[in-house]
């Protein structure tokens, strides 16, 4: 739930920032002069490109959300099961060896959806952010071929 709400007030701050910057530039085109022009366009296409990646951010975390309560539902979620060091890190070994397995079973059934999911968490796991969203995102894309 924190992280909802962390997720929430962040957006939150940048819908406040995108409107505030987009303000700025059509003050900056109002103005009517070249240079002025030219960089109110400039201040725009930021808040544009800002909205897009927040909206698409906020799509995939949506349908991961969506897929997680799948799994859930029917009993698949993967299990805690890695061991953690008296930090309360994830042990590296432990996470190397749950991923072999991970990567074992989504080569065994490359179209199953859930695997990608499972796959997914380990990536996370591991700390391998990248490859974790992409084994999520393959994870939504077949889910939704599926339907």
């Amino acid at each position: 739930m924190r992280a909802k709400i962390s997720y929430a007030v962040t957006a939150a701050v940048l819908v406040v920032y995108f409107v505030l910057a987009g303000s700025r530039g059509v003050l900056l085109i109002k103005a009517g002069t070249p240079l002025t022009v030219t960089f109110g366009v400039a201040v725009l296409i930021l808040p544009v490109i800002g909205i897009w990646f927040l909206w698409k951010n906020t799509a995939f975390v949506r349908d991961a959300n969506r897929l997680a309560a799948l799994l859930d539902a029917e009993g698949g979620l993967p299990v805690d099961e890695l061991e953690r060091l008296p930090s309360g890190r994830v042990d590296r070994d432990s996470a190397d060896a749950v991923f072999a397995r991970r990567k074992a079973e989504t080569e065994d059934a490359p179209d199953d959806w859930r695997n990608w999911f499972r796959l997914a968490v380990a990536y996370h796991d591991a700390r391998d952010t990248p490859r974790a969203r992409k084994a999520m995102q393959r994870a939504i894309t077949l889910h939704r071929t599926s339907l």
